[in-house]
């Protein structure tokens, strides 16, 4: 696998977007940016203005990348992509891993770290551990 068109910038740019976006959420609306929660509590919040915020959040996600799409489709190979039985366990195995950890990883290594939150650190060390050794099991003894 190849990483296409990775450039410092892109990704200083990117991590500096994210950054802003969350300082905005909690400065404007008190919220934390974990898509996890985010995602959660639109299904099963009871209250109307809740859910619609949450649910915009989660259309801006997808339309955003849809617009990405369109304007560098290069960035968006499906050379690498994994089959499709295993997107679905891993996709599974993400989610659980959410609610062990109370949050993914926007929640935990965005927010939470920039709040000092030892919760998050903890959080942030074991799912990036688990990702390396995931990586290496996979492409090393696998």
């Amino acid at each position: 696998m190849t990483i296409v068109n990775f450039t410092p910038g892109s990704g200083l740019a990117g991590g500096l977007l994210i950054g802003l976006s969350a300082v905005l959420m909690l400065w404007l609306g008190g919220r934390i940016a974990g898509i996890s929660g985010i995602l959660g509590n639109a299904m099963t919040d009871a209250g109307k203005h809740d859910r619609l915020w949450r649910w915009a959040f989660l259309a801006g996600l997808v339309i955003s990348g849809l617009a990405w799409r369109q304007w560098a489709p290069d960035g968006f190979s499906l050379q690498a992509a994994p089959a499709l039985p295993l997107a679905v366990i891993a996709g599974l195995l993400v989610g659980v891993g959410t609610r062990m950890g109370n949050g993914c990883t926007s929640g935990h290594g965005v927010c939470g770290l920039a709040l000092f939150s030892t919760r998050s650190i903890v959080a942030t060390l074991t799912f990036m551990a688990a990702g390396f050794i995931t990586v290496f099991v996979l492409r090393h003894l696998v």
